[in-house]
């Protein structure tokens, strides 16, 4: 059977199905030696290259769907490679017999918490997509409470840098001393857009964590530098509110077991002795 392009490579990670229109525009993929065109489909029996790769459609009967959920480190970085940066959440994830990890979204150097990683570029592509208005949650420690005045900007709508960011709720989760915890939610997944936000109203954030994405919540079980498999009743989740279609469990091979765990730390990891902090509702 076949089907178009763009999904199959999609969904094999080769990129984004933006990124694969692009490189269609720019004729850097071939199908059977002949510049691909926006709207071809392709099956296993084709040849397909990207920048003269060969790609082998044969993965697409044997990668198999999986999603876990890994705990990020500050400084670790969310690309594959960095000269500057030799530290890489791609370092900390399983190994794969066929496919590759994709990241759905990604935080910035000095943030931690939640990130999501797929076999699925499809379903990468839907979650990350901002169409969807996936929600994401995050804790952010800043010094001392802050003005409600600032509150009500960041929630109506804040211009930065030629963009209108805005929070969709802020929840005050207390705090000891000088530091005061609140936890915000949006669902754009803009370059450090929490920060950007509290920076207006020129309140330094001194720790950030993403604790939430989508359905998809950050254990408290889970350490820092480790990750761990979500299971089919959390994978159909995110199929359901990406509008794809849910699949039963005999269709998951390898989540016939409990899902799997890493609890070893990142050699990087310097922070599991912190404090949790409450999250309220």
């Amino acid at each position: 059977m076949s089907e178009r392009i763009q999904k199959v490579l999609s969904r094999l990670g080769v990129g984004s199905r933006r990124q694969i229109e692009s490189w269609i525009r720019e004729g850097k993929i071939q199908i059977n030696k002949k510049p691909a065109q926006l709207g071809d489909h392709i099956d296993i029996t084709d040849r397909v290259y990207v920048s003269g790769k060969k790609i082998n459609l044969e993965d697409m009967a044997s990668v198999e769907r999986r999603v876990i959920m890994y705990y990020k480190n500050e400084g670790e970085i969310c690309s594959r490679n960095d000269p500057e940066h030799k530290d890489s959440v791609f370092d900390h994830l399983p190994k794969l017999d066929n496919g590759r990890w994709i990241s759905i979204g990604r935080l910035d150097l000095n943030t931690c918490g939640l990130l999501l990683f797929s076999t699925d570029g499809e379903l990468a592509n839907r979650l990350m997509h901002p169409s969807f208005e996936i929600e994401r949650e995050y804790a952010s420690r800043v010094l001392g409470e802050v003005p409600q005045q600032a509150l009500d900007n960041m929630l109506s709508g804040v211009e930065c840098e030629d963009d209108i960011l805005k929070f969709d709720t802020i929840t005050d989760a207390g705090g000891t001393g000088a530091n005061h915890w609140y936890h915000v939610t949006l669902h754009q997944g803009r370059y450090r857009e929490v920060r950007r936000l509290w920076e207006s109203q020129d309140i330094k954030v001194s720790r950030l964590k993403r604790v939430r994405y989508g359905t998809i919540s950050l254990p408290r079980t889970l350490r820092q530098g480790t990750w761990e498999e979500l299971n089919i009743k959390q994978i159909n989740t995110l199929l359901d509110i990406t509008g794809m279609e849910t699949v039963k469990e005999k269709k998951f091979s390898h989540q016939e077991k409990a899902p799997g765990k890493n609890r070893t730390p990142s050699p990087y990891n310097r922070n599991n002795s912190r404090k949790k902090t409450k999250k309220r509702h």
